[in-house]
């Protein structure tokens, strides 16, 4: 089996998965999420979930907006807050300068801003919240590199015809490398171990 390590995002870059909420794990065994940070541990996993209207995701992301503005006049951090819904879940991003103390290393302080965030949501609706917060672009950014690791194991599965096995992820990595494996052919992904050292086995298709 072979070992890959992934790229670390760069310290320029301002910055989709991390401790989870008991109220709403993001690393799943089905792929629920369809944009940043679910993990999918097998192609097949199922797992149905309560319907949320647009209106409640736009009111569940303008709660989350309020609260990380909040959080960053208490820090003191300049940045603009944009709520919306994208791909059926709220989002908030923060646009700005010097916000790389929010993203930390590989993003651990996002993370954990996140989870304080969907908490406050709940809080106020008692809905588990799915919300994705991006500080700086950080999660568009890391998407990319994770691409090219996850299309480098592919290649090296279907050369060598060997299990590929990538370092410790977070759940949002993990998803993203997840949703570039399961659109290729004679290949799949599965997660393994605990966390904080869960990762990813690429590996040929059944």
């Amino acid at each position: 089996m072979t070992e890959t390590s992934i790229p670390r995002a760069e310290q320029s870059l301002d910055e989709e998965e991390t401790a989870t909420l008991a109220v709403d794990g993001d690393d799943t065994e089905a792929d629920d999420d369809t944009e940043a940070d679910d993990d999918t541990d097998t192609a097949a996993g199922t797992r149905v979930k309560k319907a949320v209207g647009e209106g409640d995701l736009f009111r569940q992301s303008e709660i989350a907006a309020d609260y990380v503005e909040g959080l960053l006049d208490i820090l003191d951090y300049d940045g603009d807050i944009d709520e919306l819904v994208a791909a059926g879940r709220p989002m908030v991003e923060v646009v700005g300068e010097r916000l790389q103390n929010l993203v930390g290393q590989r993003g651990a302080t996002l993370e954990a801003l996140q989870e304080l965030t969907r908490l406050a949501v709940f809080r106020q609706t008692g809905t588990p919240s799915r919300l994705l917060l991006d500080v700086g672009g950080y999660r568009a950014n890391r998407r990319k590199e994770l691409a090219a690791v996850a299309k480098n194991a592919v290649e090296k599965v279907k050369e060598y015809g060997e299990p590929v096995r990538l370092e410790a992820m977070s759940a949002f990595e993990r998803k993203c490398v997840h949703d570039v494996v399961n659109a290729m052919s004679g290949v799949a992904s599965e997660s393994e171990g605990v966390e904080p050292n869960r990762r990813i086995v690429v590996r040929p298709a059944d």
